[in-house]
């Protein structure tokens, strides 16, 4: 076994790093608006030099998109941003304006950093709430949310979460975020804690 990956690993790998390289090769051209082969092939180099020198691990896909579900959700999106800004300048003109706020942490079912990423854009981009911190390693969203006077204010923020979530997961979600949206089933319960090697000897002879 030499450990060199196969030509499939190479090839997935090329596939899954593919759209960032010509995202950064066109953001090249763009920033120096010049559409010509120089451009071009400097701007290759660039993308090469980025993904080799800040490393981020790939992003998975499930590979599966539904259109209607794609629909629905973008439905239900303009319908939360347009009663969600009459609800937040209501807040801000009203008399005794906004007494309270919250920082609300919300486990998503979700192990994808992909649909992670979704959540908290389409969440941000309501008014009202803004994500501020993100736990990737155990999925979990904090967000900044407005008139969160007590604990069923909070319930509700987080539930209003886990419903965009659960969207996003009937659009391009995976077998196992659907399972577990499904079950009920948290993210973080999914995360094993490594066993150390002296609690596999407890009890030593009597």
């Amino acid at each position: 076994m030499t450990g060199r990956p196969t030509r499939g690993e190479v090839g997935r790998s090329l596939a899954r790093q593919l759209p960032l390289l010509v995202g950064l090769v066109v953001l090249w051209m763009a920033l120096w608006n010049q559409f010509t082969v120089l451009a071009f092939v400097t701007g290759v180099a660039v993308a090469l030099l980025v993904t080799r020198v800040f490393f981020l691990p790939p992003v998975e896909l499930s590979g599966r998109f539904n259109l209607w579900y794609a629909v629905v959700f973008l439905a239900h999106f303009v319908v939360d941003l347009v009663r969600a800004s009459v609800i937040v300048a209501w807040q801000a003109v009203r008399p005794r304006g906004v007494t309270s706020n919250a920082i609300v942490a919300v486990q998503l079912h979700t192990r994808s950093d992909f649909i992670m990423t979704l959540v908290a854009e389409a969440i941000s981009l309501v008014p009202g709430s803004l994500v501020v911190e993100a736990d990737r390693e155990r999925s979990i969203l904090y967000l900044h949310a407005l008139a969160v006077e007590d604990l069923a204010g909070v319930e509700g923020v987080r539930d209003g979460v886990l419903v965009v979530e659960a969207r996003l997961v009937r659009v391009l979600g995976s077998d196992d975020d659907r399972r577990r949206i499904a079950d009920g089933t948290p993210a973080a319960a999914e995360v094993h804690e490594p066993v150390s090697p002296s609690s596999s000897h407890e009890g030593g002879p009597s």
